[in-house]
């Protein structure tokens, strides 16, 4: 079990929604068992979260995850939710990879998950950016989709001006939280606070994969950019 202590003048998570996380038993490398997942979403609770909409991979080499199986995998996490009467709503769309696969599912103008008023999360490789990005950028939201690109500071080719670029093509950016306490490397601390001074990070979410996420998050919530970044206009609260 996760211990969360409670201090004083200790500082609220003002967040009511996450949008990015793995709690689907099985479909991916998030959560494994359900009642891992229902640990999880319990203290989601007691940090203050209202609604999770978990976003398991799909990656034709690794996650081949169709509609279906996330729809089973969302039911049955929501019955055990009622079933430990945790108030809270339990949501689901994907974490499309951006490869062949999902082009062609665009393509061939296949129906994509999503969540909110047609928001569509994707990710890219971690090193290089993939030849078909503009592409992919201009197809979807010609289909009517508003594209959120997954953890921008955690890419390699990523830049200020090219977080610029993709800002003026019509991408939301959506910030990882645990990067903002350096949890994964501190140059990607680095870059999220850049990208938070020019304020353009649209969404933030967990990207909860277990519980040592969760201890990250209670961590990152105290951050004195985490309490610049909720005051930015995020689309968090507003799903």
């Amino acid at each position: 079990m996760i211990s969360f202590f409670q201090k004083k003048n200790k500082f609220k998570n003002p967040l009511h929604t996450d949008i990015h996380s793995h709690l689907l038993a099985g479909l991916d490398d998030g959560v494994k068992t359900q009642k891992e997942a229902i640990d999880l979403v319990t203290h989601f609770h007691r940090l203050g979260y209202q609604k999770l909409i978990t976003t398991p991979h799909i990656n034709n080499d690794y996650y081949r995850n169709e509609p279906e199986g996330i729809g089973k995998g969302l039911a049955e996490l929501i019955d055990a939710v009622k079933a430990e009467a945790i108030p809270i709503v339990i949501e689901a769309a994907a974490e499309y990879y951006l490869d062949e696969e999902l082009m062609k599912k665009v393509d061939a103008k296949e129906k994509l998950l999503t969540f909110g008023q047609s928001y569509l999360l994707f990710e890219t490789n971690f090193l290089t950016e993939p030849y078909q990005l503009n592409d992919f950028i201009f197809k979807v939201i010609t289909q009517g989709y508003k594209p959120i690109l997954a953890h921008p500071e955690r890419y390699a080719y990523m830049t200020v001006e090219k977080a610029e670029e993709l800002k003026t093509r019509g991408v939301l950016l959506q910030l990882n939280i645990p990067s903002l306490v350096g949890f994964y490397s501190k140059p990607i601390q680095q870059l999220a606070y850049k990208l938070i001074d020019k304020g353009w990070i649209d969404l933030l979410g967990s990207d909860c994969h277990n519980a040592i996420h969760l201890q990250v998050l209670e961590d990152a919530v105290q951050n004195k950019y985490f309490r610049k970044v909720v005051e930015l206009p995020l689309l968090n609260n507003s799903l």
